[in-house]
């Protein structure tokens, strides 16, 4: 007769793990932090609860996830509020807790009960993390780690939409210009993400906020920041002339501050800010119903902008000769203008 003295021990449910990291977070509290050891325990415990989170969500290498448990999961956890506590106990979780949880959000976001994403759906009632989030940007240790969360919410437009229309949004300007270059970049990938991924919602948004948002906007494009400048050229490039903000950019092209600074841009000491100035910059002088002060403007620096485009070349080899064709004709459409513009 065989005796054992150790029961194997029951496999965690969706309801245990969710309740587990529930309750190793709510453990991270003020009275826990003033003693370190407590508050190496309680760590520990939530570095535990989050590697058994990501176990039964991605598989451990052996055995593959299961599909229902993970979506009972997301269930739970939101049940117990563990979104919330996820977010606001960012910055006190260890490096490897952080990881684990990247690693599982996007996939908690992406589960179902019914039609419903659940984890979603809570956030949608509590949109009070997204600014949370977005203001982590500011807190460099979790700074990253906020991003990559923040880019998988934006996927989803009822989340992009709150971000878009929230005061959250104006800090962005601020962030993608952190001297922390790694920090302002992955600010600038969101930003990007933002502006790109949702063309109907970004669209309306324009609209309504046209003025606010590109008077933000020029300061990024006149930044001393390189960088900045090159990346917020290209990406208005990437927005302004996509389908759905046709007419943004019709109102755009319309205004002599903007073309001002697309022709300081032309005459940037970078030549890829340049070449990027010139694809918008090409709109302002193509545009054949141009207002008469646009024209004023063209005319008066006919020569200079002339000299400037024609020493202007990608020397890209096919991708040159479209560039040169597109090049000449603005040339042409420039001395037009500046032969039948009457100054006075």
């Amino acid at each position: 007769m065989s005796f054992s003295f150790f029961k194997p021990s029951r496999p965690k449910t969706p309801q245990d793990v969710a309740k587990a990291i529930r309750d190793s977070l709510a453990a991270l509290d003020t009275k826990t932090v003033v003693e370190v050891k407590s508050l190496e325990k309680a760590l520990e415990e939530v570095e535990k609860n989050f590697a058994t989170m990501r176990c039964m969500i991605l598989g451990d290498g052996e055995v593959e996830p299961n599909a229902e448990q993970v979506s009972q999961l997301a269930e739970e956890i939101c049940k117990e509020d563990g979104i919330s506590l996820l977010i606001h106990k960012l910055s006190i979780l260890g490096w490897e807790a952080r990881k684990d949880l990247v690693h599982c959000w996007s996939i908690l976001l992406k589960q179902k009960v019914g039609p419903t994403y659940c984890c979603v759906q809570y956030i949608e009632e509590h949109f009070e993390l997204l600014d949370f989030l977005v203001v982590c940007y500011d807190n460099k240790e979790i700074a990253l780690t906020c991003g990559n969360m923040l880019r998988e919410c934006i996927k989803f437009p009822t989340l992009a939409k709150y971000i878009l229309e929230s005061a959250s949004l104006e800090l962005f300007f601020k962030f993608v210009e952190l001297p922390n270059f790694d920090v302002a970049s992955d600010a600038f990938s969101t930003f990007k993400d933002l502006l790109t991924k949702h063309g109907n919602l970004v669209s309306e948004y324009l609209t309504a906020h046209y003025d606010e948002f590109f008077e933000l906007y020029e300061k990024l494009l006149t930044s001393s920041n390189y960088v900045t400048r090159r990346q917020s050229l290209k990406l208005l490039s990437e927005f302004l002339l996509e389908s759905p903000n046709s007419h943004i950019m019709k109102r755009y092209i319309l205004e002599v501050r903007y073309l001002k600074v697309m022709m300081t841009l032309l005459k940037d000491s970078s030549k890829n800010i340049q070449i990027s100035a010139f694809h918008i910059f090409k709109v302002f002088v193509a545009n054949p119903n141009k207002p008469r002060e646009i024209k004023i403007i063209l005319a008066k620096n006919h020569e200079k902008l002339l000299q400037l485009l024609e020493n202007l070349s990608t020397g890209k080899g096919a991708e040159d000769e479209q560039f040169e064709e597109e090049k000449e004709l603005i040339m042409k459409e420039i001395e037009r203008v500046a032969r039948f513009t009457n100054l006075k």
